[in-house]
């Protein structure tokens, strides 16, 4: 079989096939543009407006290219099991060096553009129902609900995130990552489709491949950042999204007016064309390397991140409270409870590191977190205008709040990885719980007083973003190697479900919910998960990787 090539340390099975794919992607969604010109004398109002050969000519090549690009991806096939006693401690040891730095930065870029394209929905609503005279609080009169749009959003981010995570487990964490890249480039032609089912059918498409970067992203971070630089490293990047938030509300206030409702998904293309052209400081998990059977490739990694493959010396049982028969020593050097799944070379637990309190808590936290964002934040640019403040007032009062509450998410990113990830968790759960239940309590009434909308808003703006990066985070931190990508995609499945079903009581009603009424249904679970977590929590700072719960973490040495 023909050797892969390589850029560096990174693999490419069939990298010509890849560009190409890419090129062609680019190059079919470039093609949708001219019609999208062709309207702005109708202030790019395309409904009605009969696809011409051009688009259809880019659609195709769309789907070549897309197809060229998975074949590409493909890793080579499984080679023979790397040494049972091949451990990776020094990655968890080691400090973070130039190219650890290079990944967290192209990976912040990846969740911020991944967390833009949900965020958009809540901005596009308005402008779509006025175009296509769908119902909406603003338009009570109108056909077809606009609901159905960040319905079939939503509905594609839960598909995403289940899809990628089993992808990254079994092509590789780096291939879906690049693969959602080039999803982001073609599905901006959502932005171009004339009709509304068109704008469905590819908004579904835009939310799987949106769904299924932040899970894949964060397994990859928390086999490849430094034990003592994982915690706050993951929630940063991942509460990083209220950057996103603000980021589109300034583009609502500056492009819409102009352009139309339309020119925000047209900036994933420009987005994704540069996140792919980052690709080379994306590795691949060495850990995942390892249980393909690929150590050469995890051995090049590692050498690349300050690391190195060893086989330690098998010594005496370490300092804890187990007294049992020692397991497989897991990378932080401790010994595994027999039969679980530490270590890399080890086999793969059947299931998580904690109890069914632990787990309901964290689904319970994930759900919440769902209805806040896409229940509560979702309708915000909406009911703001419903109440009377103008659409341009609504994105400036909705990007201030989101700015105002930046630094609360270093706050928590800090919290969790060198104070606590389980009473940080807790915490930031009850402190926006808070600002849910005085918008029950005041409902519109909160409108006349725009000092006080935008600090209640500010919280839960920031925070929910910051407990969605903890939930994955946790999750990410708590399952084996050898399940953690689908396992970390299904909790992040569970994130846009509490959306899906929230939108989904909106359709039946016909109408966007009020915003004492989304703050209430995020409240009550959100309480709840705080309960839980409260008293079946564990503690997951500074442990190796896949390192059991239920031995106590180690200091972590400096090398």
């Amino acid at each position: 079989m023909r050797a892969p090539r390589r850029s560096g340390s990174i693999t490419f099975r069939r990298p010509v096939v890849f560009w190409t794919g890419t090129a062609l992607g680019t190059l079919g969604a470039a093609l949708h543009l001219p019609m999208y010109i062709e309207a702005r004398s109708m202030h790019y109002h395309m409904a009605g407006m009969r696809p011409d050969a051009t688009m259809n000519i880019g659609m195709a090549v769309i789907v070549l290219g897309v197809g060229l690009v998975l074949w590409g991806l493909l890793p080579p096939r499984r080679e023979k099991p790397a040494p049972a006693d091949l451990r990776i401690r020094p990655l968890d040891d080691s400090r973070l060096r130039p190219a650890h730095m290079g990944l967290i930065i192209v990976l912040t870029l990846a969740v911020t553009i991944d967390v833009m394209k949900p965020t958009t929905l809540s901005f596009v609503a308005p402008g779509m129902a006025a175009e296509y005279h769908l119902t909406s609080p603003l338009h009570p009169e109108g056909g077809l609900p606009v609901a159905l749009l960040p319905f079939f959003g939503l509905l594609g981010t839960v598909v995403g995130s289940l899809l990628w995570g089993t992808l990254a487990d079994r092509i590789g964490r780096r291939p879906a990552i690049l693969f959602a890249g080039v999803l982001f480039i073609t599905t901006s032609v959502c932005g171009a489709m004339p009709s509304f089912t068109g704008n469905l059918v590819m908004c579904f498409f835009m939310g799987v491949s949106a769904g299924g970067m932040l899970p894949v992203t964060f397994t990859l971070l928390a086999e490849t950042v430094p034990t003592r630089h994982r915690g706050w490293l993951l929630v940063l990047i991942g509460g990083n999204a209220a950057l996103a938030y603000a980021i589109t509300s300034q583009l609502a206030e500056s492009l819409m007016p102009q352009y139309g409702w339309r020119i925000l998904w047209l900036v994933g293309m420009p987005t994704g064309v540069l996140l792919l052209l980052l690709n080379r400081w994306i590795p691949e998990s060495p850990r995942y390397l390892l249980l393909a059977g690929r150590a050469d490739e995890a051995r090049a990694v590692m050498e690349r991140f300050g690391s190195a493959a060893v086989t330690p010396a098998r010594t005496g049982p370490p300092a804890g409270p187990r007294t049992a028969e020692p397991g497989p020593r897991t990378e932080s050097g401790t010994r595994a409870a027999p039969g679980s799944a530490a270590g890399t070379g080890s086999r793969a637990g059947a299931g998580h590191q904690g109890g069914p309190l632990l787990l309901a808590g964290l689904l319970l936290l994930a759900l919440s977190v769902g209805i806040v964002t896409y229940g509560f934040q979702l309708w915000v640019p909406t009911d703001l205008q419903r109440m009377g403040i103008k659409d341009m007032d609504a994105d400036r009062i909705l990007r201030n709040a989101a700015l105002f509450g930046l630094p609360l998410n270093v706050v928590a990113a800090l919290a969790y990885g060198f104070w606590s990830s389980k009473w940080t968790a807790v915490g930031l759960s009850a402190l926006t719980v808070v600002p849910l239940v005085c918008f029950t309590v005041l409902g519109d009434g909160v409108a006349d007083r725009r000092g006080l909308l935008m600090a209640l808003l500010a919280v839960p703006i920031a925070s929910i973003y910051a407990l969605g990066a903890i939930t994955i985070a946790y999750a990410a931190e708590i399952f084996p190697t050898a399940r953690r990508g689908g396992a970390t995609g299904r909790v992040a499945g569970l994130t846009k479900f509490g959306g899906v079903a929230m939108l989904v009581l909106t359709l039946l009603s016909l109408t966007a919910p009020e915003l004492g009424v989304t703050a209430a249904a995020g409240a009550i679970p959100l309480a709840a998960a705080v309960l839980l977590l409260a008293v079946a929590g564990v503690e997951t700072r500074h442990r190796a990787i896949d390192e059991p719960l239920d031995v106590r973490p180690r200091p972590v040495e400096v090398p």
